[in-house]
């Protein structure tokens, strides 16, 4: 993706709801998402995160939802959490999901004033462990989960303080 692309990143409409849906096309994706929704993921689950979570926002790309992620569990200035971020599958690996995190992480400690922004991340998603960790997020607790097929995996829950973000 080129510099010119034109991409805007905005607070989620429920307009935007079906075309976040789309971002899933999968039960083993939607686990990596939204480990606690059902697949298939509908608008129902989209509506239900606008009501129980805070800033949900979409990237948009030449008129189209390519990208989405919101906040939840504000602990009152102390943290917030990052959570259901996804990338369009076509567009994985050009720098959108960081520039989505980074727009997320700067939400978190400018509008929330938070001290420092979690995000979680199951083992088998080495690009998005790989990305996190790059933006200075560190590893402070592991989770033992189950993934769809019944297979033992870990949630590992990072952190990065205000002090120590880099984008």
């Amino acid at each position: 993706m080129s510099n010119c692309d034109p991409m805007e990143i905005r607070k989620a409409t429920a307009e935007d709801f079906e075309a976040i849906v789309r971002l899933v096309p999968s039960k083993d994706e939607l686990f990596l998402v939204y480990p606690k929704g059902t697949y298939p993921f509908t608008v129902e689950q989209v509506r239900y995160l606008s009501e129980v979570r805070k800033e949900l926002t979409v990237v948009e790309r030449e008129g189209e939802i390519v990208g989405f992620a919101n906040l939840y569990d504000l602990e009152s200035h102390k943290w917030a959490f990052i959570g259901n971020v996804v990338i369009s599958r076509a567009l994985r690996g050009t720098g959108l999901g960081q520039k989505l995190v980074d727009h997320m992480v700067r939400m978190a400690f400018k509008k929330y004033g938070s001290a420092e922004t979690r995000i979680s991340v199951f083992n088998e998603n080495t690009p998005a462990l790989l990305l996190y960790v790059g933006l200075g997020f560190r590893p402070y607790s592991i989770e033992a989960r189950q993934d769809p097929a019944g297979r033992r995996v870990a949630l590992i829950h990072m952190r990065v303080g205000k002090d120590e973000y880099r984008a």
